[in-house]
């Protein structure tokens, strides 16, 4: 079913450029709130020393833009706003504005912040890539990761219309709804937050574990995570992944049930990036340092269990979620009710934030992300996948900010490889042979 769904959806009318996005993912124009005051931007501060701060290692300037999804891994951007850390290493006129969608965050990317965009943001794993090679971009932008935000943490949430099917890490049962739809002439929906990216991917591979061919199956739609249960409560799909707090905000008005955890299909998956344009960082590298310092201090700060309460009430804020508390706080403490009977106190499939080397970029999850857009046509099937890793992916950066935290030598990985990969269908994915992975692969576009 390569055709867009006649089906109707609630797009949110008070957010700029919203209404265009779940169709294409294309927008245009600033659509950044801010939530931390103005900056001119076509000027950027000189930066000044603040305490503690070595004058040789101050910031090249004082200012920068970050944009953020209201989704609860952005929650190390906020907190090292709300908690003052990016002032802490010389970094005082951040500001972090709130985005409608992720082809919002990626136009405002393009534009950069003297464009009146931004500089960086907490972003979908995959989406620098596709930026850097320019094929979800107007022309090629060099991007770099600086940062894994956080691993776990997302669902694959289904209608309460098949709460009877019980539908699980087993995709195949998808297959009675099929049979279904097809006697009543109705088309299928998938939900996801952008093509290409990782819950798009979480989707996709759900779906072929289970013998169904996401291209052909079923329309595989992108809607943004805010409105996903609006979407679901009319009936505009069947099934949609995305991440927290929407799955939970599903199950607490009865309007659908988790599928699974993302940390059941494939334990401590990376998930969300912190990026920044790579012109920026490369003209200050010792801001880029200095806020990847802010950030890894507030993943930290986040991860502790003691911090798990505060952490909900600041980003349930009007001014960042305008989302209740008992959405979020839950299954950030890994306590999860799946809305269909089954519940579970796992925080090994809960979302993480800086324990397990949840923070470090590492360069072999990159690779499969790769594979995985080649597996779906988004990305051609010769790409040069390690040159553009090394391109990308600055875990160098990560490993300095880490050593001027003082972060414990046994924090930081040695390595930029996590090693073989196993998902929860017996799949292994081993980053030295990308290709062997793509050649196994039974349901595949590539």
């Amino acid at each position: 079913m390569s055709k867009i769904s006649r089906r109707k959806f609630i797009i949110t009318t008070g957010t700029a450029a919203a209404a265009s996005v779940f169709i294409h993912g294309c927008t245009s124009g600033n659509n950044a709130d801010s939530e931390s005051g103005s900056t001119d931007a076509t000027t950027t501060p000189a930066a000044t020393p603040v305490a503690d701060i070595n004058p040789e290692d101050a910031p090249e300037v004082t200012a920068a833009k970050l944009g953020f999804i209201a989704l609860t891994d952005s929650a190390p951007l906020i907190i090292a706003k709300e908690k003052g850390l990016f002032d802490k290493y010389g970094m005082t006129e951040v500001e972090i504005l709130k985005q409608a969608s992720w082809p919002v965050t990626r136009d405002n990317m393009e534009l950069g912040s003297k464009g009146g965009g931004i500089d960086g943001a907490h972003i979908l794993s995959p989406m620098p890539y596709l930026m850097s090679l320019g094929t979800i971009t107007k022309q090629p932008l060099p991007m770099y990761i600086l940062a894994r935000l956080n691993t776990n943490g997302q669902g694959i949430s289904v209608s309460k219309e098949y709460l009877d099917l019980k539908i699980g890490t087993d995709s195949s049962k998808m297959k009675e709804i099929f049979a279904k739809s097809r006697a009543a002439n109705k088309q299928l929906n998938a939900a996801m937050t952008f093509p290409g990216g990782t819950h798009d991917l979480w989707m996709r591979y759900w779906l072929a574990a289970g013998g169904i061919n996401p291209d052909t199956d079923i329309s595989v739609i992108p809607v943004p995570p805010p409105q996903m249960v609006a979407n679901m409560k009319i009936g505009a799909m069947e099934t949609f992944c995305v991440g927290e707090p929407w799955n939970a905000q599903l199950v607490n008005q009865n309007q659908g049930y988790s599928a699974l955890v993302t940390g059941e299909l494939w334990q401590d998956h990376p998930e969300k990036a912190f990026a920044m344009r790579a012109d920026w960082v490369d003209a200050n590298p010792k801001a880029a340092k200095a806020m990847t310092m802010a950030v890894l201090e507030a993943q930290q700060w986040c991860d502790s269990p003691e911090n798990h309460q505060e952490m909900c009430e600041i980003v349930s804020q009007d001014k960042w979620f305008k989302v209740p508390v008992e959405d979020i706080i839950d299954r950030s403490q890994g306590k999860i009710d799946y809305g269909d009977g089954r519940t579970v106190e796992d925080a090994n499939i809960s979302m993480k934030f800086w324990r397990d080397n949840a923070s470090y970029p590492y360069k072999s999850h990159d690779l499969w992300f790769l594979a995985e857009n080649i597996r779906w046509g988004y990305i051609p099937a010769d790409t040069d996948m390690s040159t553009l890793v090394d391109q990308v992916n600055r875990s160098d950066i990560w490993k300095e900010a880490a050593e001027s935290l003082g972060v414990p030598e046994a924090e930081i990985p040695t390595s930029d490889s996590r090693g073989v990969e196993t998902f929860f269908d017996g799949v292994k994915f081993d980053p030295a042979d990308p290709k062997a992975y793509l050649d196994g692969l039974k349901i595949k576009k590539a």
